[in-house]
């Protein structure tokens, strides 16, 4: 039985993560906010990066895989060798949106984007395209650290590539660099240098499990544990596009994409928190279940809370003001947003608590068909309140929890009724 201070340690090391990468979100709204035409900048920046991050987003659960998989000498190199061929596949499609006519000719009706906004979308994804593969390497090192318990060394890593953005958009912001120029830099060089150090601590401070597993792993079972999550995540990372792709239609598209955008990004300061309940819930429940289920549910009380505090005070006025400096005209809209948001730390714990479950026992089919059922809910609903001449900033919010309910209630199903955890195939048995 594992004590309630070493889930403690484990857990708040990659909780302060989350928080600092979102910080450093804020520093970008904030940058955005400054320049001459604020809500077009804010929304150029989400129509970029609504493009961008479906591919970004198939490797976000490659930590969960290395955790997983890459746990002897073998596995950790298929694990690798598979991450760098994910990685340069999905590059492809940013690089044609980002270089040919066209593919930004493909983009442009899906946001309804005027010419020029479109040549500032391709503009972003042209600095933005090698990431797709330092992303994959970042998220796999990180994953082995985690494997070996060393999420305090994660959240240095974060600290200092978010210390590095947030210091090179001050720095564009003031040379007057220009906002493409200013934000991609800074998340190109930010990002570059978390890989380098992220390799540099694998190789002090990784120690491999005292008992290797996965010792005669192969590319098929890799890919069988990948493509379920990495549907999952692009299911995530479609969420928004969606939204903001009928909420550009609406009147005044341009404001309340902006504005969403920025409750949305503000919101994730909390839930952030509860995305790492999948790493603690894969590491420690094995061992202890019930004390796992009770952290997860203090944790989610307190994240709760404090949402609610500063969201229903004036403090979050002020909050706002200092990221959006004179743009207030705004606030409104993001404040009534973040409102409804309110709910979503609690959906997200029932989400990743079944998505540790099924990470564990490596059905994560499961969560392929929660990830595909949150978007035809979320696509289905925005259309439907589109059609009517409701949707608005406010319904986007409530649109966008009711996905991630539809995702875990499917997720759960899957927990409840699945198969067992296949055994792993090991040299010695």
């Amino acid at each position: 039985m594992t004590s309630r201070r070493a889930y403690w340690r484990f857990y708040w090391p990659l909780a302060l993560t989350g928080l600092v990468i979102l910080l450093g979100r804020q520093f970008q709204n904030g940058v955005l906010a400054r320049y001459e035409d604020a809500a077009r900048e804010l929304a150029t920046w989400a129509f970029a990066m609504s493009v961008f991050m479906p591919f970004q987003a198939l490797l976000v659960f490659v930590p969960q895989m290395a955790n997983v998989l890459a746990r002897s000498g073998r596995a950790r190199a298929v694990c690798l060798r598979f991450t760098v061929g994910m990685g340069l596949l999905l590059t492809l499609p940013v690089a044609v949106a980002a270089f040919s006519g066209w593919g930004q000719a493909a983009v442009a009706p899906i946001f309804r984007l005027d010419q020029s906004t479109a040549a500032k979308v391709a503009l972003y994804l042209r600095f933005l395209t090698p990431l797709v593969l330092i992303g994959g390497l970042r998220q796999y090192y990180a994953g082995l650290l985690i494997q070996a318990r060393r999420t305090g060394t994660i959240m240095v890593l974060h600290g200092v590539a978010a210390a590095t953005m947030i210091g090179m958009l001050l720095a564009g912001w003031r040379l007057g660099w220009g906002p493409v120029r200013t934000l991609a830099l800074a998340h190109l060089v930010s990002a570059t240098l978390h890989m380098v150090l992220a390799i540099l601590m694998y190789a002090l401070r990784y120690r491999p499990p005292d008992r290797p597993e996965h010792e005669l792993l192969r590319y098929r079972e890799v890919l069988a544990f990948f493509w379920p999550v990495a549907v999952t995540s692009l299911m995530f990372a479609v969420s928004r596009p969606v939204l903001y792709a009928f909420l550009n239609r609406t009147r005044d598209g341009i404001q309340a994409v902006a504005a969403t955008r920025v409750a949305f990004d503000f919101s994730m300061i909390f839930g952030s928190a509860i995305n790492q309940f999948r790493h603690l819930y894969v590491t420690f429940a094995r061992s202890d279940l019930p004390a796992v289920r009770r952290f997860m549910l203090r944790v989610m009380v307190v994240v709760v809370a404090l949402m609610a505090l500063v969201v229903f005070t004036p403090l979050i006025e002020w909050i706002l003001r200092v990221v959006l400096g004179d743009r207030v005209h705004l606030m409104g809209r993001a404040v009534e947003a973040l409102r409804v948001l309110c709910v979503w730390p609690v959906v997200m714990t029932m989400r990743n608590y079944f998505h540790g479950q099924l990470l564990l026992r490596r059905r994560t089919g499961g969560m392929a068909a929660g990830g595909l059922c949150r978007a035809l809910v979320i696509y289905g609903l925005s259309r439907a309140l589109y059609e009517a001449g409701y949707l608005d900033h406010t319904l986007a919010a409530a649109v966008l929890v009711a996905g991630f309910l539809a995702e875990a209630v499917v997720a759960a199903a899957f927990a409840r009724f699945g198969p067992a955890e296949p055994a792993p195939r090991n040299l010695v048995e």
